[in-house]
């Protein structure tokens, strides 16, 4: 078939229907061709096997009433031939509960009711179709991201390799210089991944204080260099709480007094953790004493090293400051005036007058929590747009809910479970 014949028949979208009613089979292929669908017809489920097993379609459609296999045995069938073709049972006699019980084994993904409605059916196909290309869509994106991830690795090794024959060559070494940098750069990112992933919050909190403590280095004019590991230590200062239990971080963060002393250790060794972990910036030595200091106090009351006034490092001084503001409730006393209350005890009153100095300069993304589907009420504003696990949006972040949203959710939720990360602005 020449190229040109296979793109149209792939831009058609191939439609397979079945059913032992030749009317039935006649309207649809009318009805559907109409829209545009390439649309092939059988009259029982044997032919179609055999058809299924020489074409690809994108959706197949059948009735539940036919010879010798029921619509659901056949679309059984087809989902273990075509795993990623969207499935439609049409059906006269509704039983409900066998219906649901098949869409929730995956086995169907829609079903229509005889007799049906042009625009309902039409619907129903139009989703199917987008159903079926977001699955081939994103199995290519797994593909493309599979084969970057190999050659990344590749290249990674073909680095490693180089370094270690050019190795005081100082030439050779500038020219990989870009190199280093953006492997550096998609480490951070990695760990900034790995907090967000972990407990989703943690993201957040580090977006609030990485853009507090650029503004910060920007308006005391900061060197180069004290600048790049200020950033860096507020991208990845929490790093270490990967080492925390999540139900652990979260009593800490909405009950701190009522942890045991060995919870309380456990949390407070984060610092320690998060400071070994940021070995990687090995050309920014001082990334991993600024994290390792951050929960210091500056009256000496702090962890884990319980340093004081000078002793602690400047950086570790300005980073302190941040991360309090970025932490505080924003529904309490303003986060501004709790800073300044904390000087000469909390922090260094020199860091509070940088910072203070330099905040109203300050964009901060919004703080965030993250609650369950029995936790949301109406008013509150999502930081994160909600997905079917088809990935389908069902609500957009920034979306301010009200009680028919919340119902929405979780009614989806019945039928197919919401398993990703609920987040809500403060």
């Amino acid at each position: 078939m020449p190229a040109e014949q296979n793109f149209l028949k792939e831009a058609a979208h191939p439609i397979l229907i079945v059913d032992d009613e030749e009317l039935v089979l006649t309207t649809l292929r009318e009805i559907l061709s109409r829209e545009g669908y390439q649309v092939m017809t059988s009259p029982h489920a044997v032919h179609a096997v055999s058809v299924l097993q020489e074409q690809q379609f994108s959706v197949v459609i059948s009735d539940q009433h036919m010879p010798l296999v029921t619509g659901l045995e056949f679309l059984a069938q087809v989902k273990q031939i075509q795993p990623d073709a969207t499935r439609i049972l049409i059906t006269g006699v509704l039983s409900l509960g066998t219906v649901i019980d098949a869409i929730n084994k995956g086995e169907i993904y829609r079903f229509v009711v005889k007799p049906w409605l042009r625009e309902e059916l039409l619907a129903t196909v139009k989703n199917a179709v987008q159903r079926h290309e977001l699955i081939c869509s994103n199995a290519r994106l797994r593909a493309e991201t599979l084969a970057m991830n190999e050659e990344l690795t590749r290249t990674n090794q073909a680095l490693a390799l180089q370094v270690a024959m050019v190795a005081g060559q100082n030439k050779q070494l500038e020219r990989l210089t870009a190199a280093q940098e953006e492997n550096f750069r998609q480490s951070v990112e990695l760990c900034v991944q790995t907090m967000q992933t972990f407990y989703p919050t943690l993201g957040n909190q580090a977006r609030r204080v990485f853009v507090l403590c650029s503004t910060m280095a920007k308006g005391i004019e900061l060197s180069s260099e004290e600048r790049q590991t200020l950033e860096i230590s507020a991208w990845i200062h929490d790093i270490g709480l990967v080492g925390v239990p999540r139900r652990l971080i979260k009593r800490w963060e909405e009950s701190p007094a009522a942890l045991s002393a060995a919870e309380r250790a456990l949390v407070e060794h984060h610092p320690i953790l998060g400071a070994e972990l940021a070995g990687f910036a090995h050309h920014l030595k001082e990334v991993g004493p600024t994290i390792r200091a951050h929960h210091e106090r500056f009256d000496g009351g702090g962890y884990p090293d319980r340093l004081s006034g000078q002793n602690i490092p400047w950086l570790a001084r300005l980073l302190a400051v941040a991360v309090a503001y970025a932490e505080f409730d924003p529904t309490g006393q303003p986060a501004a005036d709790r800073i300044s209350a904390g000087s000469s005890s909390a922090f260094d009153p020199e860091a509070v007058r940088a910072f203070l100095s330099t905040l109203p300069k300050a964009v901060v993304p919004g703080k965030q929590r993250e609650v369950l589907l029995s936790d949301l009420r109406p008013g509150m504003v999502l930081a994160q747009g909600i997905y079917t696990v088809s990935g389908i949006l069902l609500i957009p972040d920034g979306q301010r809910l009200t009680g028919p949203y919340i119902d929405k959710l979780i009614n989806h939720n019945r039928i197919n479970p919401i398993s990703q990360s609920l987040l809500v602005y403060c």
